[in-house]
């Protein structure tokens, strides 16, 4: 039985994969509690998370080019720094992305069913570990229809922002200005929460064992997800700063619905939350696919259950380790707080890029230790200036990992 995963994707299935996983998470979970953070200087928060993405998406590229394997990170740091460290990227990876998992579907369900959110998300975990189940190409498939969907949706809230009226009768741009409600603290904690809506070009990097000719494939892909993402971001940030402002923004429960009925254009509501929705579940649809290909390269290590590394004979994707990620997901969904797992998850991927960067650190030419030096310091930064609660709860985690991974090595040592 073959325990290789098939090389099914080219770029832009690719890029369509980490869309799908940035989009939906940036735009509809991300932007009000980052607005609250930098008040007016959510734009400076939304350009230095992307410069730091940038630095941690050049790093993953290089590696991932190096190293064409289904982990991303973790085999990385275990290729280029050892076992430990790994081990560590790979567990920061898995327990903040399960977090997003969770947010994820608590967005569905929130849009869909606001009384019932929780049945909602759960329902919605299992659906989509369901179509991932029946392979990689069948994901990236209904990942392009959902980014076509949410893509045209936001397209049609920042025209109806921009052209139309605010209720003083123009769009106010002097709304984008940066104010005295700014400060250093408050941007870079935006930053650390806007950086949850970046991270989803990690996915490219996990899915290095079923893309063709990755050395090729994955340096184009991954810095092209990134900049698309970053221009829609950039575009609905500031169709909806221009019409709310930041103190609104950061205040609605549902800014992209607030900022087109500002803009007298009630009657898109329910389309707004239509792609939400659909959003979310595109980010669900390739986190939970990222999440379990990690699981894959650690089982197959012996850092998780070993059963976990088992590939479907028909379908060749890693089935047990989605069917174990979607069911730790499923109760997360059904009990845990969105506004929190954020934040969360938030820190724990800053750490797997901070990983990141150190191993393409050792790579060696000057360019890649340039960029890997930036995207280190911006990492730590970022994860430390996140809420006290994030940073330490996700400290916890990240430290408890490391005590696990310290006494399993003596159990063996002992052996």
């Amino acid at each position: 039985m073959s325990q290789e995963l098939r090389r099914s994707l080219g770029v832009f299935d690719a890029v369509v994969i980490g869309l799908g996983s940035m989009v939906g998470a940036g735009i509809f979970a991300a932007l009000g509690p980052a607005a609250r953070s930098a008040g007016s200087g959510l734009l400076l928060g939304l350009g230095v998370a992307a410069a730091v993405a940038y630095c941690n998406a050049m790093s993953s590229a290089r590696l991932a080019a190096r190293y064409p394997a289904s982990g991303g990170t973790y085999v990385y740091g275990r290729e280029r720094l050892g076992p430990f460290w790994g081990y560590l990227a790979g567990w920061a990876f898995i327990v903040g992305k399960t977090a997003s998992c969770a947010a994820m579907a608590l967005t569905v369900g929130d849009y869909v069913w606001p009384g019932q959110a929780h049945a909602v998300a759960v329902a919605a975990v299992v659906a989509l570990t369901a179509v991932n189940y029946g392979g990689v190409q069948k994901s990236a498939g209904l990942t392009r229809v959902i980014v076509a969907v949410v893509l045209a949706v936001l397209a049609a809230v920042v025209t109806v922002s921009l052209g139309s009226g605010s209720a003083s009768g123009a769009v106010d741009f002097d709304r984008l200005d940066v104010g005295a409600d700014a400060s250093a603290g408050g941007v870079l904690q935006a930053a650390g929460l806007l950086f949850f809506a970046f991270a989803g070009y990690a996915r490219i990097a996990t899915l290095g064992e079923e893309v063709r000719d990755p050395a090729r494939t994955i340096p184009r892909a991954v810095p092209l997800a990134l900049g698309i993402a970053l221009a829609v971001y950039a575009a609905v940030a500031v169709a909806v700063l221009s019409v709310l402002g930041a103190g609104d923004l950061g205040r609605a429960a549902a800014p992209l619905v607030e900022a087109v009925r500002a803009a007298d254009a009630g009657w898109m509501t329910p389309v707004v939350r239509t792609g939400a929705a659909v959003a979310a579940l595109g980010s669900l649809l390739a986190l939970i696919l990222g999440v379990s290909r990690t699981t894959l390269a650690m089982a197959r290590d012996g850092h998780l259950p070993r059963p976990l590394a088992a590939v479907h004979p028909r379908f060749q994707v890693p089935h047990r380790a989605e069917l174990a990620v979607g069911a730790v997901v499923a109760v997360a969904a059904a009990t845990a707080d969105l506004r929190g797992a954020i934040g969360f998850s938030s820190f724990g991927v800053l750490a797997y890029y901070a990983i990141a960067n150190v191993s393409a650190w050792t790579l060696g030419s000057r360019p890649v230790r340039t960029t890997a030096a930036f995207g280190l310091v911006g990492c730590l930064v970022l994860a430390f200036a996140l809420p006290p609660a994030s940073v330490a709860a996700g400290a916890a985690v990240v430290a408890a990992g490391a005590a696990l991974y310290a006494l399993r090595s003596r159990r063996a040592t002992d052996r």
